[in-house]
């Protein structure tokens, strides 16, 4: 069974999560970026959902899920939506803010995680240099200027345009995402403690590192740091590609993200029960 279907869960504290599930099989939770929804995995989820169980849903305040009136965590919402769909444990598939979240939960819940697919993905601790467009994004924060963190959001990650493949859905996503981003990050708070940045070597889930070729060029310092930072982690990175894999080169990342879902055969070294 592969068709989704999708249904409003309870959120910690107030509101709901839009989530959608499909297939059968091994638990996997797909987490989106910044500024996205559950729709940057429309190309990716259904190869999935063939051979797995297939969760993906709206982080607050994003897409379908009800915006944030008071303080929350993105690590608490995952531990929830993990416990409605009576999940103990699962591989997590994070791009950008979505990795950021796995690499979290990871270090908050390592017995619930299976492996970690870490896709383009930011990193807790990261200190980033400042550059025009750090400083742009910054200051379309504080303004409030949704229209400016829209643009920007196209601009510097997504690189190859609205021609490329997935292009429009992109657009799309970032332009109604873009004012419920800006209430979202206000009421957005950390996980105490965890500056996932200094605490790599504790994670000892299998993890996939990937990154694309035309992204920005942080996104690759990072992924060398993960990949270097995490005991059991193999890094690619992909061709024609942006920020956006999901969308820009889905049956590649499909390809990928199944290989390594499905572990290393019997008798091969990193193989586990």
């Amino acid at each position: 069974m592969t068709n989704a279907y999708g249904e409003e869960i309870p959120a910690p504290g107030e509101g709901s999560l839009h989530l959608l599930r499909a297939g059968t099989g091994s638990p996997v939770v797909l987490l989106h970026g910044a500024g996205m929804d559950a729709r940057l995995w429309d190309a990716v989820a259904p190869e999935l959902a063939r051979h797995h169980h297939v969760i993906r849903y709206d982080a607050r305040g994003l897409g379908r899920s009800t915006p944030p009136t008071t303080w929350f965590s993105d690590v608490t919402d995952l531990s929830a939506v993990l416990d409605h769909c009576g999940v103990e444990r699962a591989a997590l598939v994070g791009l950008s803010m979505g990795g950021e979240t796995a690499l979290d939960f990871t270090l908050t819940h390592p017995d619930r995680v299976t492996s970690l697919a870490l896709v383009a993905s930011s990193l807790g601790g990261h200190i980033w240099p400042d550059t025009p467009d750090t400083a742009a994004y910054g200051a379309a924060r504080r303004s409030g200027d949704a229209a400016e963190l829209a643009a920007l959001e196209l601009s510097v990650w997504a690189a190859l345009g609205r021609e490329a493949p997935g292009g429009a859905l992109i657009e799309r996503m970032v332009t109604e995402n873009a004012e419920r981003r800006l209430v979202s990050e206000a009421w957005l708070t950390g996980t105490p403690g965890h500056d996932a940045a200094s605490r790599l070597a504790e994670i000892d889930a299998p993890a996939l590192v990937l990154h694309g070729t035309h992204d920005h060029p942080e996104i690759a310092v990072i992924a060398d740091r993960l990949t270097k930072g995490i005991r059991d982690a193999h890094g690619e990175t992909l061709r024609a590609a942006d920020h956006y894999l999901p969308l820009r080169v889905p049956a590649r990342l499909a390809a990928l993200l199944l290989a390594h879902l499905a572990g290393p055969p019997e008798g091969q070294p990193g193989h586990r029960r």
